[in-house]
């Protein structure tokens, strides 16, 4: 499928417009749905309890023990009960609903948002959000046509030392930046293999699976592993690579690349899982600069780390986001830097469903998209095996089927990302 080129970019026109339907009072109770409440649903549950005038009023999630035992939590701390769903659709019809959070399996990550940004709902969205590049353009579309608040979940845009080593960077303290460089040790063990069987009687499977292929369930799916399959995930590119991907690309002021590149492979491992457990990935952009990122599944005790490489000096973030910073041929580090405090992820997106200024997001959806798509781009030239050169502006592969059939995938209805949102 070709795509023609969407633009995304903010304007203030589009800001000012969506600011005319602003709340009328600061202080109005948002009630939010958390679709989605495993691990990340429960963080975000967590993370929203303490915001203030902030009510989670329903938890939605196709395994109902899961939603009963978050639900519990809520009570106990609130005296109130959520709603329970199996299907995020009833959600959606609810107009009581100011908003969403996202943190479902990635393959849903997308339809979730979108569907419910045509109802009318603002969403907080988990990385990657998107399961491939296309439906990633769809929902950037669908958060513009509707006026919608939208952010990604890369946290760390938040953080005050992150924040800082942006602002230095920015600033040219580096000079130009022409290679930034990340590590992730990602130290996993063997999923094994696990026999098909008849799904759990408190799991929906067709909900489960959403636009997915139909198939047998077996326990590798449900409920982490799903993310070392391609029908589901994304491998640990797109679980905890976009996190390591985004803060280079923010600091260097970079969008899509031209070029991409993936070796690695499911290295020391004979079990079910189809993502690699070990990668390494450069993307090369059009004025020569480039990213490079490796993904280390295997034992090391290598720290994770983002380096900047610049003309006048070198900056490493270490994993908290604490700077070594050096300049020239200096071998001494400059002195730390005071950091600006955190900024609460989840109290910036209320406060956006409240004023309608979606420039108030630290991690606005077009931004976490395109650092998703860089997880895509690489995982492509993963699949492929190939050298791929990219086109930013037609986003497509020019003259390669193989590759520009993996932006996209076949959607089983009636789960599908809709080509006209």
């Amino acid at each position: 499928m070709l795509m023609k080129r969407r633009h995304f970019l903010l304007s203030s026109a589009a800001t000012t417009a969506a600011a005319a339907t602003s709340w009328a009072q600061a202080s109005d109770r948002v009630r939010v749905a958390v679709i989605g409440v495993g691990s990340r649903g429960s963080a975000h549950i967590r993370e929203m309890l303490p915001v203030q005038n902030v009510e989670i009023a329903a938890l939605v999630d196709p395994d109902g023990n899961r939603t009963e035992q978050n639900a519990s939590v809520i009570f106990q701390k609130t005296g109130k009960r959520p709603k329970l769903e199996s299907d995020m659709r009833r959600v959606f019809e609810d107009k009581s609903i100011d908003a969403v959070t996202v943190a479902t399996t990635n393959h849903w990550h997308a339809l979730t948002a979108i569907w419910a940004m045509q109802a009318g709902k603002d969403a907080f969205v988990e990385k990657p959000v998107s399961h491939n590049i296309y439906e990633g353009i769809k929902l950037v579309e669908t958060a513009r046509k509707y006026k919608r608040m939208a952010a990604g979940c890369t946290q760390r845009r938040y953080w005050g030392r992150f924040r800082k080593a942006i602002e230095l960077l920015h600033a040219g303290v580096i000079g130009d930046i022409y290679q930034g460089n990340f590590f992730f040790p990602g130290r996993r063990d063997s999923i094994g293999f696990k026999e098909t069987k008849a799904p759990p009687n408190w799991l929906n499977w067709d909900l489960w699976l959403g636009p997915a292929p139909m198939q047998p369930y077996h326990e590798n799916l449900v409920h982490y592993n799903w993310h070392w399959f391609w029908d589901f995930g994304n491998g640990e590119l797109g679980n905890n690579g976009i996190h390591m991907i985004d803060i280079l690309r923010w600091g260097m002021r970079k969008t899509l690349p031209v070029r991409v590149h993936s070796t690695g492979g499911r290295v020391g491992m004979n079990d079910q899982g189809q993502t690699p457990n070990s990668q390494n990935v450069t993307w090369i952009y059009a004025d020569g600069a480039v990213i490079n990122g490796q993904l280390r599944g295997l034992y090391t005790n290598e720290p994770m780390r983002w380096d900047f490489f610049g003309t006048k000096g070198h900056l490493q973030l270490q994993a908290d986001g604490r700077h070594v910073l050096t300049l020239g041929r200096n071998k001494a580090p400059e002195p730390e830097p005071e950091y600006p405090a955190n900024i609460d992820h989840m109290q910036n997106f209320v406060e956006a469903v409240r004023s309608r200024d979606a420039n108030h997001i630290h991690a606005e959806i077009e931004q976490t998209f395109l650092s998703t798509a860089l997880c895509h781009l690489g995982n492509i030239a993963y699949r492929t095996g190939r050298d791929l050169r990219f086109d930013p502006t037609a986003l497509t592969f020019p003259g390669d089927a193989e590759a520009n059939r993996l932006l996209t995938r076949e959607y089983r209805a009636p789960y599908i990302v809709p080509d006209k949102v």
